[in-house]
């Protein structure tokens, strides 16, 4: 299946993100997750990267198969080409196209934090993104999905920069894109108007993730830059220091959000669920007349 042709038809396309276990410790957890988020019923789970970035140790394969075989449920896997060569794209797409993954989100990747050299730019099979899309673009039936910044990329000097570069990846074969998360929708709703300014009209999904803790929060804003607009930090400075509150708070920020974005015509969300499926649940309960 096309998951990008389903906003064709569906008044919201939801989805969840989650991602590998570091060890293999964590596999049967990660299993349990996934058959949770699945009675939720989302019209389809990104499966992230690897270990870190790295090609050799990589499970996004494996989990996308399980997500399409055992739940029915149509996977999209992450692939990360920062570090990687050509062939091992290429074995990684066989594998995919082996197990009848045909959904990718081509993806640059950050640099990893250690034990995996980044080559200079120069010297890298794939440059940027925008290279990924068009690679995989030639190697088969892959329906590709792209990234995208509504506040921008942390390495792009502008916004509008940053768009101008996101246009050159849609024209390469993206059918839709999904976004970094964020925390407030006039950030969102302002980058829409700048993409249908620059001719992109491909689908937007709009990643959201819930801020359940106070660590959580630091963790995102260092790694991606969001803005914490001043509703939600009332709400952190409140409930920060009690984990109960903090997490149901944190719940309801998210649900509202996600609320005004369908009201404001947004056909897609993505929710960053952090392998948590209980925190998903509560948030599909609390919108899910909404996407009816």
């Amino acid at each position: 299946m096309n998951i990008s042709k389903l906003f064709e038809t569906k008044k919201v396309v939801y989805s969840f993100e989650i991602f590998p276990p570091k060890a293999d410790s964590g596999v049967d957890t990660v299993y349990n997750t996934i058959e949770a988020l699945g009675d939720l019923s989302p019209d389809y789970i990104s499966v992230t990267y690897g270990a870190g970035g790295s090609v050799t140790e990589n499970r996004t394969a494996e989990l996308s198969s399980l997500v399409k075989s055992k739940l029915k449920i149509e996977p999209m896997a992450h692939l990360s080409c920062i570090t990687a060569s050509k062939e091992n794209i290429d074995s990684i797409l066989e594998d995919l196209k082996n197990r009848h993954v045909s959904n990718v989100l081509a993806l640059r990747g950050d640099p990893p934090k250690s034990g995996i050299a980044v080559k200079p730019l120069e010297e890298r099979a794939f440059k940027y993104a925008t290279d990924l899309v068009a690679y995989i673009k030639e190697k088969g039936d892959f329906n590709v999905v792209g990234a995208c910044y509504p506040e921008k990329h942390t390495e792009a000097l502008t916004l509008d920069e940053d768009i101008l570069h996101l246009k050159e990846k849609v024209d390469a074969g993206v059918g839709h894109l999904v976004t970094q998360l964020f925390f407030d929708n006039t950030v969102f709703y302002n980058f829409m108007e700048k993409v249908a300014g620059a001719g992109i009209n491909v689908p937007v999904t709009a990643g959201i993730m819930p801020v359940t803790s106070k660590n959580q929060i630091n963790r995102m804003v260092n790694m991606c830059g969001a803005t914490i607009p001043t509703d939600l930090m009332k709400i952190i400075d409140k409930y920060g220091d009690n984990p109960i509150s903090m997490r149901d708070a944190g719940i309801v920020y998210a649900a509202q959000q996600i609320s005004d974005l369908i009201a404001n015509g947004v056909k897609g969300i993505h929710l960053y669920t952090m392998n948590n499926p209980a925190v998903a649940r509560k948030i599909t309960l609390l919108i899910e007349n909404l996407m009816e």
